[in-house]
């Protein structure tokens, strides 16, 4: 867990480098991807899931 940890922390790190440059090259979104891949292993995952979850629900109730 502590190495998982880790890494998603090395890779948010680098995700917001690579934001901050102006840029999105392949290498970019993969590190991006690789990110989002580990942060599904991590005790967050619920809770991001249930966060773009209520999102998604509110922006669907929204009538113009």
């Amino acid at each position: 867990m502590a190495i998982s940890i880790s890494v998603v922390l090395l890779l948010l790190i680098l995700a917001a480098i690579f934001m901050r440059m102006g840029g999105l090259k392949f290498s970019h979104a993969a590190v991006c991807v690789l990110l989002g891949f580990f942060l599904a292993g991590t005790s967050m995952a619920p809770t991001i899931a249930n966060g773009i979850n209520a999102t998604a629900g509110v922006v669907s109730n929204l009538r113009p």
